[in-house]
């Protein structure tokens, strides 16, 4: 089995175990307060997102912290190409979904748009520290991008489904963000190709 052998990289798959912890809490909060009969609301569920948002908070800390701590080698993306596209697409974004698609603008959009930027910036570093190859890199920037398109497709559809196919359609970002960062995981614990 490949060992992580710098504290970069342990703390990037720290990060990612807190994020999908993050996803699983937020999920199971989702399942029972919106489940479409006999939703389990208030306290009863809320709590859940407590260590939703503490796991993602660190999640995304340790992520951070790693990449900025380190220096990589190479970078496939300018760090500031990143942010400044990211922020530029959720303007976009927001516009075209409030002002054309007429949907209501929900924190969701954001949290879409900010995790897509952190998966980008995290395979920009697991390239820059030798852990990933290009190929791997290009690999899994091609399948953020994939979920990102989904979570916005879902995204958008919410309000104009029922209160089934909304209950169903609000999961799928959540679990595509999750089965991401798993796999991610999975694949730096796989020697570089």
């Amino acid at each position: 089995m490949f060992s992580l052998s710098t504290i970069q990289e342990k703390q990037i798959f720290i990060g990612n175990l807190l994020f999908v912890a993050c996803c699983g809490f937020y999920l199971a909060w989702w399942l029972l307060a919106f489940k479409p009969s006999n939703p389990i609301t208030g306290i009863k569920t809320g709590w859940l997102l407590i260590p939703a948002s503490i796991a993602g908070l660190l999640g995304v800390i340790w992520i951070l912290r790693s990449i900025l701590g380190g220096t990589p080698s190479e970078r496939l993306l300018s760090g500031w190409y990143i942010l400044l596209g990211g922020i530029a697409f959720y303007l976009i974004l927001l516009t075209v979904t409030v002002w054309l698609l007429k949907r209501p603008a929900t924190s969701e959009l954001i949290l879409i748009v900010g995790w897509g930027m952190l998966a980008l910036v995290e395979m920009n570093a697991l390239f820059g520290f030798g852990l990933f190859s290009r190929g791997r890199s290009v690999g899994f920037i091609v399948i953020v991008c994939a979920a990102i398109i989904i979570s916005l497709v879902c995204y958008v559809l919410y309000y104009r489904l029922d209160r089934r196919a909304g209950y169903i359609d609000s999961m799928i970002p959540l679990l595509l963000a999750a089965l991401t960062m798993v796999g991610i995981s999975c694949f730096m614990m796989v020697p570089n190709q």
